[in-house]
């Protein structure tokens, strides 16, 4: 019986093939239910997870939260793969994924929000003694941005507002990165205001490298999400990192 069409550029499933894959997912997820009911049995947390998560999100804040883990269970291991795009957890095989991006449908998926991330608007004192302090939203297109940029399309930077539909700008910018501690490196060498994180420009902020802007205005929240295949019971030991990432990051990091 065939299960694949292939030629030299694509490969797809046939209907017998998809029929076929369905039912060994199925067969699969009966396999992680009896090891959950394994493991459910032990006192120790042991075992492998593989975990995917942003460059610069998971090197910063979710990385430590892990090696803590590691220290508190010597029977635990960790795969971890810092990537910005969204990667597919079923097809690349991962347990377990941090998502700041949109989730999409999330089929085949389940979700927890562990964070929530809000925006802020900055700028190097030179900068602002050059061109001046923008005192509204409105006034930051007529400002230079250092601007987040992937896939060829800059993010609009939006600020919500209460009662009506929220606000979206993009100053002139004539650096685009796709790399978000880049873009605060450029901010802070004074090449224009950038939209970032307020947790990863809070150092620099106390350090006065950089000035944090229309701070009478409250910046957009990103939510953070851990993402894993659905089934019907949590291994315990990936139950003990949702649980730490849920638990340790701020729910507003500010």
């Amino acid at each position: 019986m065939r299960l694949f069409n292939r030629t030299t550029r694509t490969q797809n499933l046939t209907e017998e093939g998809q029929l076929f894959y369905e039912s060994c997912q199925k067969a699969l997820g009966e396999i992680k239910t009896a090891e959950s009911l394994l493991e459910s049995g032990r006192r120790e947390i042991r075992g492998r997870l593989r975990i995917s998560m942003p460059v610069l999100f998971g090197r910063q804040c979710v990385a430590p939260l892990l090696r803590d883990l590691l220290q508190a269970h010597p029977h635990l291991e960790f795969d971890l793969s810092f990537n910005d795009r969204v990667i597919d957890l079923l097809d690349e095989g991962f347990d377990l994924a941090v998502r700041n991006a949109p989730l999409g449908n999330g089929a085949g998926l389940m979700m927890r929000t562990v964070a929530e991330q809000r925006m802020t608007v900055c700028a190097s004192p030179a900068y602002l003694e050059a061109r001046g302090m923008p005192k509204k939203v409105a006034e930051l297109a007529a400002h230079e941005g250092v601007v987040y940029c992937r896939g060829g399309e800059p993010r609009s930077w939006t600020f919500p507002a209460e009662g009506k539909a929220a606000e979206a700008v993009l100053p002139q910018a004539r650096l685009r990165l796709d790399d978000l501690a880049a873009i605060a490196d450029a901010a802070a060498a004074g090449f224009g205001l950038a939209w970032l994180p307020c947790w990863l420009v809070r150092e620099r902020v106390q350090k006065g490298e950089l000035v944090r802007v229309l701070t009478d205005r409250p910046g957009l929240i990103f939510k953070a999400h851990a993402v894993w295949p659905q089934t019907q019971h949590v291994l315990p030991k990936l139950r003990v990192v949702i649980d730490k990432l849920a638990n340790a990051l701020p729910r507003i990091m500010e």
